[in-house]
């Protein structure tokens, strides 16, 4: 046939690294349909016809295509334009953009798409299917897929394939899968950030942006789509591949039909691939079935290998899976001696998934111990699933018929225990598998405490008892439920209870000590005689002159004359200190009467404070001396010249041997 001379031509011909598509515009529609996509002994293929541009030139809308040797996906097929299909080839410049006056559109397209089209191109044919469905592959490329603008938002030409039996309505197959959505620029692109841009849609589906070096001329394009439908094997069909403008002539676009892709045969079902989520399960039991009418015999294939007495019109493939089971699937319908079919199915296998942990334990450490937490659900999936394959998503549900997925970090609604379901989203083989989550608590009253140590000493710091374990942060680190200490200082304990929950409890250590009296600042020989105990130390210290009433103050005021004892306790019971101290002071009077009792005046205790060999001077009112004592004598006995005074006033000097003068007035009263 004329198509395989060609296709040998061009082979022998072509160079390995050509970089662009080359294209055929010689080949009439009968040949583009019978040999090019259907190229099919079998084919019941009649009323075949071709609309497309007039150009001056000669030139076509319409033709055959190869991509041998280069990166596009299709290696030959035909090409349908809003343009000259001359300009398909690459690079993708200068544009393809051949408008031509007088074009017109299609009015079924119109109609399927609700659009005003013009500069349409149309192969149209019957054909009568042998099996139940028909499939082919199409690529869709546009010169308004144009980076860096907006107009994939707002532009796109318009195609479609239009399937009808006779006297029916079309049904349009050129769809995004699993929808009703027309394929088009404004809905397969990825997010547009130019301005006046636009978020994604359906980007899955689409393939790129295209540099300057690209197989074809177009801007962009999507992925290899595949047109499918069901029909009723023996019934004649009829079908429109038609794609024109939309509103304007500018900007071509075109549809890539690969070569040989259109199936007339036997739907053996989607591909099953973990990609798409629909793998074969690992417990599944599945029977591909080709039967069809009129079929004089059967045989399967594994990658192209004859599989072994597999002949009859079912193929049963039963668990367990492996690896080597991974690839493509097809039957041979022999018809008769000159038509043969295939129809294929490429098939992937879910690995078991090996459950690991499937019951978690936690403790209630968030506030009240009430059995509620929350879990990071993303955690626990490696446990869960220690061989999960990278590409298996995990999602986790409340029951097993909820839709909603949980929250990853996901807080529990039933105190203390509660039962999850994991599933993986995105393959439907393993799903409501149950996840235990036990919530514990720590519910014994832990109180932190302070203690004195007092300096020199050991201190035991005991936990309590009743705990599994017991961790203190000492150097190195103790696990019993005392420690003995030596110093101050913050000590925690982590407490482990039977349910395996921690708590940590924490004793503060304060250093106290015993006081150093360091000195006693007396001011005496006055009104109001005062001694200030200057004590210092680590501790914190109360005072006393008996030993028994103690007093926070260190000042000591209206104390006479006498000899005393301080006291300076510790009140953490770190001991008391002491010290005597004397008090000077003279009497105010005395009554030299002969009954023993205040006979003589004197001034007390100098000799205590190392002042014994201060002077002591006492004088009249009117300031004659009258006497000189000593500090150590028996002082004076109201006498001049053995002589006594009459009662009143006198006066006194003292020159102290540390320099100070006091000088005051006494009573003399007989």
């Amino acid at each position: 046939m004329r198509y395989f001379f060609i296709l040998f031509t061009f082979f022998f011909f072509q160079k390995n690294i050509a970089q662009y598509i080359t294209v055929d515009e010689t080949y009439t529609a009968e040949e583009l349909i019978r040999d090019v996509l259907i190229n099919s002994t079998c084919a019941s293929i009649s009323n075949v016809s071709v609309i497309g541009g007039n150009f001056a030139s000669g030139e076509k809308s319409y033709g055959y295509f190869n991509g041998t040797g280069t990166t596009f996906p299709f290696q030959d097929g035909i090409i349908l334009s809003t343009g000259k299909v001359s300009e398909a080839p690459g690079p993708t410049t200068p544009r393809a953009d051949s408008n031509l006056s007088g074009w017109t559109g299609d009015a079924d397209l119109d109609q399927t798409l609700n659009v005003a089209s013009n500069n349409a191109t149309i192969l149209e044919f019957d054909f009568v299917p042998l099996g139940n469905k028909i499939s082919f592959d199409y690529i869709f490329s546009s010169e308004e897929y144009e980076a860096n603008t907006n107009f994939p938002c707002v532009y796109s030409d318009a195609f479609a394939f239009l399937l009808k039996e006779a006297n029916q309505p079309y049904q349009n197959l050129a769809l995004i899968p699993g929808t009703s959505i027309p394929v088009k620029v404004t809905t397969v692109h990825p997010a547009i950030n130019a301005s006046g841009g636009c978020p994604a849609q359906n980007e899955q589906y689409f393939d790129a942006f295209n540099g300057v070096e690209h197989p074809t001329v177009y801007n962009g394009q999507t992925i290899i789509l595949t047109a499918q439908a069901d029909v009723i094997p023996g019934t004649t069909y009829h079908i429109k591949l038609v794609i024109a403008d939309e509103d304007d002539g500018r900007f071509d676009s075109a549809i890539f039909l690969k070569g040989g892709s259109f199936n007339l045969g036997v739907n053996l079902g989607d591909d099953r691939s973990i990609a798409t989520g629909n793998p074969v399960c690992p417990d599944e039991i599945l029977t591909l079935d080709a039967t069809t009418a009129n079929v004089q015999s059967y045989q399967w294939y594994f990658a192209g290998n004859p599989i072994p007495n597999e002949t009859n019109p079912t193929l049963t493939l039963n668990p367990p899976y492996n690896d080597t089971q991974i690839g493509e699937y097809s039957v041979d319908l022999v018809y008769n001696a000159t038509c043969t079919n295939t129809s294929k199915i490429n098939l992937e296998f879910a690995p078991e998934l090996v459950i690991g942990e499937d019951e978690f334990t936690e403790c209630d450490y968030e506030g009240e111990q009430d059995g509620i937490r929350t879990f990071d659900l993303n955690a626990i999936i490696p446990e869960l699933f220690p061989s999960l394959p990278t590409n298996y998503q995990v999602a986790f549900y409340e029951s097993t018929t909820s839709t909603t997925p949980l929250p990853l970090n996901y807080r529990n609604t039933t105190p203390f225990q509660q039962t999850i379901y994991a599933r993986t989203s995105n393959i439907n083989c393993y799903g409501n598998i149950p996840v235990v989550l036990n919530i514990n608590t720590f519910n014994e009253v832990i109180t932190d405490e302070t203690f004195y140590l007092c300096e020199g000493t050991t201190m035991t710091l005991d936990a309590g008892s009743g705990f599994s374990s017991y961790s203190w942060d000492t150097t190195p680190n103790q696990t019993s439920q005392t420690i003995t200490i030596t110093e101050s200082g913050t000590y925690k304990v982590i407490l482990e209870n039977a349910t395996g929950c921690f708590k940590t409890k924490t004793f503060t250590i304060i250093s106290s000590g015993i006081a150093t009296i360091q000195s006693i600042n007396i001011e005496d020989i006055s009104d109001n005689n005062i001694a200030t105990i200057i004590a210092p130390g680590s501790g914190e210290y109360v005072f006393s002159l008996n030993g028994i009433n103690y007093q926070a103050s260190n000042v000591f005021e209206n104390l006479i004359a006498n000899e005393y004892t301080v006291f300076v306790k510790d009140i953490r019971g770190c001991g008391i200190a002491t010290q005597i101290f004397y008090i000077i002071d003279f009497p105010k009077f005395f009554t030299p009467n002969g009954d023993g009792y205040n006979d003589t005046w004197k001034i007390k205790n100098l000799e205590k404070r190392g002042l014994e060999n201060s002077k002591i001077y006492i004088f009249d009112r009117y300031g004659k001396l009258l006497k000189e004592i000593s500090p150590e004598g028996n002082g004076w006995d109201g006498t001049f010249n053995e002589k006594p005074l009459p009662s009143g006033d006198y006066w006194f000097v003292l020159k102290l041997t540390n320099g100070k003068i006091v000088k005051s007035h006494f009573s003399l009263k007989r």
